[in-house]
């Protein structure tokens, strides 16, 4: 045989924009092909001469340090011999000196980076940037994140940008988030994740394992993962929580430096995983739960501690209701448990708890969150008692010099409300809280909860904080399983509401409503507080309270105003950095019955608009204005303003610092845009400044070629 006729490859085509299109990856903004596991690609080959029948052609992917055969890490694929390791081959048609093939990988492959080399007998061709990012493949049926509805794959998956709910139960907001799953470096951050991890090949093929990973990666405990956690109201030497709209610039900065970013809160780190996730093919969503409980010690009670003016006490509770807390669902067939816990699997971020040792959260089956099976992988403990907790209040009073602790309410229906996520291909909330939980007081609820509370058991009840142990036992039985709300002899119910629009620099007006039902002339002890408090329910300042005596003749109703002035919020208002609630207690007393409840509400400042001007279409890089516009509309200055805007496919993020804004003043800002991608994108808007954190917009446009 002479030299000259050895078979050499003198260029390998990966054909990208063909592939990327058939597999939905053409949005990533990288070199590299990026393609789905489970479904065809095509590369095209040059050879040096035609191919001959005694030639051998070798196509061979490698993935990890140092890919080998027996550990599955090295695939060598010939046409003739069409499957190795569920990966396929076959040759498409030969032309000349070049041959089309089509591959396929494995629907359960390991996600990740190969490397690509052809081998034609003792030649090894390495292409010149040979490396493919194999991704998860919702659109594979084989695939355990196949999900069969297409506008469903069009948000959970290729929607980079979406909206993250927050506030509280009385009035959810929404906050407009970009997940930038397709920017530049995003998806090698992932996969710099992926590494970081140390998970198996064979795990890297299951996203159950996969989706844990990223849960513990995206937080920076035990990891030195993606963000920081902080709650401390002190965020020097970092971003402000607040102050991100979107995932891009943490994930870029992350992939850059290899530290963690500083600062995030749950919002934050939900909206980063669900970036990761969409980013490696698992469809993802964010999802809001109000009134979620920290459970420190799974007896699905939290106890909260008020004084004898009403006000919640922060130093004796150990565990906590968050105003709300955001978490993220999964999509993916679960194939490590028994069967019908398939579907969407609850994974969460934000460091609470570690789970083996990790602060890491699921994946964990909705389904067993709903029907109490909370002995399943992962937390399902944990997550069940963050959205069906009980909350009991405690009065803490000084009897001769010690703290005495007295009941005075239960709620058995307060935690876990208005589960929230945002709409399939709309920008509208959608509630999917029975989908967590079987409608409240139905047979199935009863029957879900004896299921849980068998692997769960609750202790009695008695208060819980550093000083129960000196406190004798109140009443040794335990939680009934029927959960009612608590039925007063006399119909008594309490209700908060605000009676004017709570803007800041006015006074904050509110009402609570005495309700009594049965008649008869009745003397009812009201006590009302006014506190602020940031979403982890920690209070930080006391604004005011009320203690009346009134007499109702029942049935009837009383509204009691509850009036605070602004002098007494605006300092802490615009001395915190996070945005704060305001928190209405009202604990009220019939002194004939002897009855007693107590109610709460966190209600949010309302603020002035920004809005967004630009045309409602435009060319594919052809120029285009857009401008924001806000009216101070309220009583006070705003200091310190600052405007920051993003357009995925538009514009980078940009800051514009604004300085002090008089009440009245209109503030006008504009940026020029350039599209870069086809279809509806999307500019976010955000406006803080020292008294204010949160005023956001976001308005879309259609790009045309």
């Amino acid at each position: 045989v002479f030299p000259e006729s050895s078979l050499k490859v003198t260029g390998v085509d990966f054909l990208k924009s063909q592939n990327t299109r058939q597999h939905h990856t053409d949005g990533y903004s990288i070199q590299s092909l990026v393609v789905r596991r489970g479904q065809p690609f095509q590369v095209q080959v040059s050879l040096s001469r035609e191919l001959r029948p005694a030639d051998k052609l070798t196509l061979r992917f490698g993935i990890g340090e140092s890919p080998m055969k027996n550990r599955g890490s090295l695939l060598s694929l010939k046409p003739e011999r069409e499957d190795f390791n569920g990966w396929k081959i076959s040759m498409v048609e030969r032309k000349g000196k070049e041959c089309l093939l089509s591959v396929t990988s494995s629907p359960n492959a390991p996600v990740g980076i190969y490397n690509l080399h052809v081998k034609t007998g003792s030649n090894i061709y390495k292409p010149e940037n040979g490396v493919i990012y194999l991704l998860f493949n919702p659109w594979c049926e084989d695939d355990v994140v196949y999900m069969a509805n297409d506008a469903e794959k069009e948000e959970y998956v290729l929607n980079d940008t979406g909206t993250i709910y927050v506030g509280s139960a009385y009035s959810i907001y929404n906050r407009p988030w970009n997940f930038g799953q397709f920017e530049e470096f995003v998806l090698d951050a992932c996969m710099y994740l992926l590494d970081k991890s140390k998970l198996s090949l064979a795990q890297r093929r299951d996203p159950a394992h996969v989706s844990r990973a990223m849960s513990a990666l995206v937080n920076a405990n035990d990891d030195s993962g993606v963000l920081l956690g902080n709650w401390s109201g002190n965020y020097v030497g970092g971003t402000s929580p607040m102050d991100w709209i979107g995932s891009v610039t943490i994930l870029q900065k992350f992939y850059k430096t290899k530290k963690p970013v500083c600062y995030g809160q749950c919002w934050v780190f939900a909206g980063v995983l669900n970036t990761v996730m969409r980013c490696l093919g698992v469809p993802c969503r964010c999802v809001s739960t109000f009134d979620s409980a920290h459970d420190t010690e799974e007896n699905l009670r939290v106890d909260v501690y008020l004084n004898d003016k009403g006000e919640k006490l922060n130093s004796l509770s150990l565990d906590s209701v968050w105003n709300f807390h955001v978490w993220n669902d999964a999509w993916m067939k679960r194939t490590d448990i028994p069967d019908g816990f398939s579907g969407w699997q609850a994974i969460d971020a934000t460091p609470q708890e570690q789970s083996q040792g990790r602060f890491q959260c699921g994946p964990c089956p909705v389904k067993a969150v709903r029907e109490g099976d909370v002995y399943l992988p992962y937390d399902a403990k944990f997550v069940y008692a963050e959205v069906n907790a009980d909350r009991v209040y405690w009065v803490v009073k000084k009897v001769n010099g010690k703290d005495k602790y007295f009941k005075v309410g239960t709620e058995t229906q307060a935690i876990g409300k208005n589960i929230s996520t945002k709409a399939v291909g709309q920008n509208r909330r959608v509630d999917i809280t029975k989908e967590y939980k079987y409608p409240e007081g139905s047979k199935e609820e009863r029957m879900s909860m004896q299921r849980a509370y068998s692997f769960l058991r609750p202790s009695g009840l008695m208060p819980r904080s550093g000083y129960a142990s000196t406190m004798q036992r109140i009443g040794a039985n335990t939680e009934p399983l029927v959960p009612k709300e608590p039925v007063t002899k006399t119909g008594l119910h309490l209700e908060i509401t605000n009676t004017e629009p709570l803007h800041p620099g006015n006074p904050l007006e509110m009402a609570i409503t005495v309700k009594i039902s049965a008649p008869g002339n009745w003397t009812i002890d009201l006590t009302g507080s006014c506190q602020l408090q940031y979403y982890t329910g920690n209070v930080q300042a006391n604004l005011g309270t009320i203690k009346e005596i009134i007499t109702l003749e029942g049935p009837s109703e009383m509204q009691i105003p509850l009036k605070i002035a602004p002098d007494a919020y605006m300092k802490t208002l615009s001395s915190v950095e996070d945005e704060v609630l305001i928190l209405v207690t009202a604990i009220a007393e019939v002194k004939e019955t002897n009855d007693k409840l107590t109610k709460e509400t966190s209600m949010r400042f309302q603020y002035p608009p920004i809005t967004v001007q630009m045309p409602e279409t435009a060319s594919l890089y052809n120029d285009f204005n857009c401008a924001f516009i806000f009216k101070n509309k309220l009583n006070v200055t705003l200091e310190n303003c600052k405007l920051l805007v993003e357009g995925l496919g538009l514009f980078k993020m940009t800051t514009f610092e604004l300085g002090d804004i008089m009440p009245g003043r209109i503030m006008k800002s504009e940026i020029v845009c350039t599209p870069t991608r086809l279809g509806e994108k999307k500019i976010v808007a955000k406006l803080i400044s020292n008294q204010i954190k949160g005023i956001s917009a976001e308005k879309a446009i259609f790009i045309t070629e």
